[in-house]
């Protein structure tokens, strides 16, 4: 009895394993998520000696990630026939991403949702950021500033005329400002966030760090 138990529970396993992940290409738009790298050093970076935290890298918004977003809810770690990226793809994702570890990790658990290929994801992820401009102004800061989180909206809104409110969120982790994250239709053009995604940090005194 428990050796035809043990035979199920192996036959079984793989099926368990496949049905944890969607389909990648079945989703309905995009967040495209920027992430203050000050915060995030503050946060987790230094600790791990992350080169993006090293003084002098000067990176500020950098990209998260581009996630394939249902209205409700969102698909990852995705089953796709897509071969994975290669070092090299994801060496060259440094730039705009921090690390070539953080293009892998956001292939491996959002880019295989898009059911692209690797070269085709992540030159999609590459249009997506250079078509949102990241307000100037905060790349100025010399000393760390307590502001609404709703200020770094507003400045969002005014670098992006294309942008409403409802299609941006800023949200915030440990008192700081965190992330931008921007809704776009498959096509890369501004929308209308789902109502899971509309959840905008309310602090009236969230702390930002200046860009090293």
């Amino acid at each position: 009895m428990h050796m035809l138990r043990l035979a199920l529970l192996i036959l079984l396993v793989p099926a368990a394993a496949l049905a944890k992940g969607e389909k990648g290409g079945d989703f309905d738009y995009y967040v495209l998520s920027l992430s203050w790298s000050p915060s995030w050093c503050a946060l987790e970076g230094r600790s791990r000696n992350a080169r993006q935290c090293t003084t002098g890298s000067g990176y500020g918004w950098v990209l998260h990630g581009l996630w394939p977003q249902y209205e409700n809810g969102w698909p990852s770690h995705c089953l796709t026939s897509a071969r994975d990226p290669s070092r090299r793809e994801t060496r060259a994702m440094a730039d705009i991403m921090g690390s070539p570890g953080a293009a892998w990790h956001q292939w491996k658990k959002h880019g295989r949702c898009s059911g692209l290929p690797p070269e085709d994801y992540f030159a999609r992820v590459r249009a997506a950021y250079a078509a949102i401009k990241r307000p100037e102004i905060l790349r100025k800061l010399r000393h760390p500033v307590r502001l609404p989180a709703s200020v770094i909206e507003e400045a969002f809104l005014e670098a992006n005329p294309d942008l409403e409110p409802d299609m941006i969120t800023i949200t915030c982790r440990e008192g700081r400002i965190q992330e931008a994250r921007i809704c776009l239709t498959k096509d890369l053009e501004p929308r209308r966030c789902g109502a899971d995604v509309s959840r905008d940090c309310r602090l009236e005194n969230a702390l930002l760090a200046p860009v090293r």
